[in-house]
């Protein structure tokens, strides 16, 4: 079996949770991930906090990665 140029090339797909409360700054956070080359995955979430008497959106992202490998140190908000 030969070895293909495109097999060894480093790539991995990035993946991200955003949480917040459901307000203006979580839909900024998602659009600044969405105009930094993330996208979106799956529908959004929400969820009553009864302690806080308010909702939490969540929003799952990912992201494609060239040139290099998947480390668990990575910061993937930096990416």
């Amino acid at each position: 079996m030969s070895v293909s140029p495109l097999n060894l090339r480093k790539r991995f797909t990035a993946y991200r949770y955003l949480t917040g409360p459901d307000d203006s700054s979580f839909c900024h956070r998602v659009t600044q991930a969405i105009n930094n080359g993330w996208s979106l995955y799956g529908p959004p979430t929400l969820t009553f906090d009864p302690v806080q008497g308010r909702v939490i959106c969540g929003q799952a992202i990912t992201k494609d990665v060239e040139g290099e490998d998947y480390s668990p140190e990575m910061k993937l908000g930096e990416m």
